[in-house]
C-alpha cells in the first residue's frame, strides 16, 4: 500500500522530495497542490516534472478520501458518510456534516471511528470504540465534500473524541492554519471534549483554537451516570484546568449542556452551574436531546430550557439555545453511528 501525502505537514513534504530527488521548493509545490488547489493525483501537480511525479508514484500517492453517500436535510444540513480509513482494523464509515447557515459553512468533522469515553446519550459513544482516524481522513472531510471551498468554519464535535486522537488532530489543525496549507485563523475552529485533562493542558498551551467542553450537568454522581469519563476527569478538575488560560482575547471558551426533561434542568442545577462557572469569560450552549433507542430521556420542554438560559443569563453567565439542524437525517448532536442506509442516495 502506497504511502499518502495527504495529511503530511510542511517538514514531512521536505522530506519526501529529499527521499525522491525532487528540489527542496518541490514540498511547497505539492503542499499548495494539496492543500490550496486540493487535487486528488500526483499526476495533476503539474508543475512538478514528468520524472518527479512518477517517482512521487512509485511509493506515494495523493491519498484523499472520497465520501461514498451523502444526504441532505430540510433545513439544507447535508450529511457525508465516508469510509472509516485503511488504518483500522474493523471496517465501518464515520459521518461528517456540513450546516449552512445564511453566509457561513460550518463542517463538523470526526476525528475517530467510534469513541472509547461511553457517553450514554450519544449514538457514537455507544457503539464502542473501533480506531483513529488518520491526519488524512481528517482534511479528506475538507477537501472532497461539495462545499469544500466555501467552508468558513470547522467544528471538532463528529464522530470520536479529539483529544483522544491528538496527535492526528493537531496535524490536521496546523494544516488547516499554516500559511503553507489552508491558511485559516485559528478562530474559525472549535474543538470539542469531554475533557481528557493531560491531553487538554497541551492542547491549550500548543492551539490558539476555541474550547468547547462537553459538561451537561454540574453535579459528579449525575455526570458519572450519563459520562463514565467524570469519574477519571471530574468536572471541576476540568473547569479548573480551564480558569488557567485567558479567553478575553479572541479565544473562546464554551460549555456545552444537553438538557434532559427531569434529569439536569431545574433551577438547582442552574444555579450550580452558576457556581462551577462564576468568573469565568465563557458561554453556555443549551442543546435539544435529539432521542435515541434505550436511554431513558426525553428533551426538555422549550419554556424550560427558556427558563433555563434566562436565569443563567440572569446570574452573568452567557448562555444561548443552539439551533437543532439535521435530526430528520440523523446528523444532529449524538445522533452520528456512521451507519450505513438504504435510503441513502448515492452521490457519487
Amino acid at each position: 500500500m502506497k504511502e499518502r501525502l495527504t495529511g503530511k505537514n510542511l517538514e514531512e513534504l521536505q522530506a519526501v522530495v529529499a527521499e525522491t530527488g525532487l528540489p527542496r521548493f518541490a514540498a511547497s509545490q505539492i503542499a499548495q497542490w494539496l492543500y490550496v488547489k486540493r487535487v486528488d493525483s500526483i499526476d495533476a501537480m503539474t508543475n512538478i516534472s514528468k520524472a518527479g511525479r512518477e517517482a512521487l508514484k512509485e511509493r506515494y500517492e495523493a491519498g484523499v478520501t472520497k465520501y461514498s453517500m451523502s444526504r441532505t436535510s430540510a433545513d439544507g444540513t447535508k450529511k457525508y458518510l465516508f469510509p472509516a480509513g485503511a488504518d483500522i482494523q474493523e471496517a465501518g464509515m464515520v459521518e461528517a456534516v456540513m450546516i449552512p447557515d445564511g453566509d457561513r459553512r460550518t463542517l463538523c468533522v470526526s476525528s475517530q471511528s467510534g469513541c472509547r469515553m461511553g457517553c450514554r446519550f450519544c449514538m457514537t459513544g455507544r457503539q464502542g470504540f473501533h480506531g483513529n482516524l488518520a491526519a488524512a481522513d481528517i482534511i479528506s472531510q475538507f477537501i472532497s465534500i461539495d462545499e469544500g471551498a466555501d467552508l468558513t468554519n470547522a467544528v471538532f464535535m463528529g464522530m470520536g473524541e479529539p483529544l483522544d486522537n491528538y496527535d492526528n488532530v493537531s496535524r490536521a489543525i496546523e494544516i488547516l492554519t499554516a500559511p503553507w496549507g489552508f491558511a485559516w485563523s485559528p478562530k474559525r475552529i472549535t474543538l470539542s471534549t469531554i475533557g481528557v485533562i493531560p491531553v487538554l493542558r497541551r492542547y491549550m498551551e500548543e492551539s490558539r483554537c476555541h474550547l468547547a467542553v462537553s459538561l451537561h450537568t454540574p453535579f459528579r454522581e449525575e455526570r458519572l451516570s450519563i459520562m463514565p469519563v467524570e469519574k477519571a476527569y471530574p468536572i471541576e478538575d476540568v473547569v479548573d484546568l480551564v480558569r488557567q488560560y485567558d479567553f478575553s482575547g479572541q479565544r473562546r471558551v464554551s460549555f456545552e449542556y444537553t438538557m434532559f426533561a427531569g434529569f439536569n434542568d431545574d433551577k438547582r442545577h442552574a444555579d450550580a452551574l452558576v457556581r462551577l462557572l462564576k468568573g469565568l469569560e465563557c458561554r453556555v450552549n443549551l442543546i435539544r436531546f435529539h432521542r435515541i433507542p434505550d436511554f431513558p430521556y426525553t428533551t426538555s420542554s422549550d419554556a424550560v430550557m427558556d427558563a433555563f438560559r434566562d436565569r443563567l443569563n440572569r446570574s452573568g453567565i452567557v448562555s444561548t439555545i443552539r439551533a437543532s439542524r439535521g435530526e430528520d437525517i440523523m446528523a444532529a448532536c449524538g445522533m452520528l453511528a456512521g451507519q450505513h442506509r438504504q435510503r441513502e442516495r448515492h452521490s457519487q
